[in-house]
């Protein structure tokens, strides 16, 4: 299991933690939904394809690692695939932030804030998943974080 903690206050950025050591950051880009990975020495790209649409990418060294799509602009999902496997990380309601992973329909683990008014959370996926689609699948569920708050701040 993984902890998440942002970089600052008002930072879009995190470390993951595991037993309190940092194995992985996450550098958001400020102009679009993209970033860079930093796991265990490694680094790693992750971006949307199009500018306006399109997949969720997983990248190192020119290889594409994972994909995701968010098969629907109203629902807060996506539908991920990695090494020939197909995982869906969705919303376990509207109403709330947890977000759960399954795998051919039974649940495989989650990711959820630590309490109700923290951007610190709990990063639960199968460590049979290599790690960097572990950090790549919480940055998907940051990003629909981050869209759910700029759509409460601007109303």
């Amino acid at each position: 299991m993984l902890r998440a903690v942002p970089k600052s206050l008002f930072s879009s950025d995190y470390k993951l933690l595991e037993n309190d050591a940092t194995v992985a950051v996450i550098n958001s880009s400020w102009w679009r939904e993209a970033g860079e990975l930093t796991i265990k020495g490694s680094t790693y790209r992750v971006y949307r394809e199009g500018a306006m649409g399109g997949a969720f990418v997983l990248e190192s060294g020119g290889a594409i690692l994972a994909r995701a799509e968010k098969p629907s602009a109203f629902y807060r999902s996506f539908l991920i695939e990695h090494d020939g496997k197909k995982y869906t990380l969705e919303a376990e309601s509207a109403m709330f932030r947890r977000f759960v992973l399954s795998e051919g329909g039974q649940p495989r683990g989650s990711v959820y804030p630590e309490s109700s008014f923290t951007r610190k959370a709990v990063v639960a996926f199968p460590e049979d998943i290599p790690l960097a689609v572990r950090v790549f699948m919480f940055w998907l569920v940051m990003i629909l974080w981050k869209r759910d708050s700029n759509a409460a701040a601007s109303s």
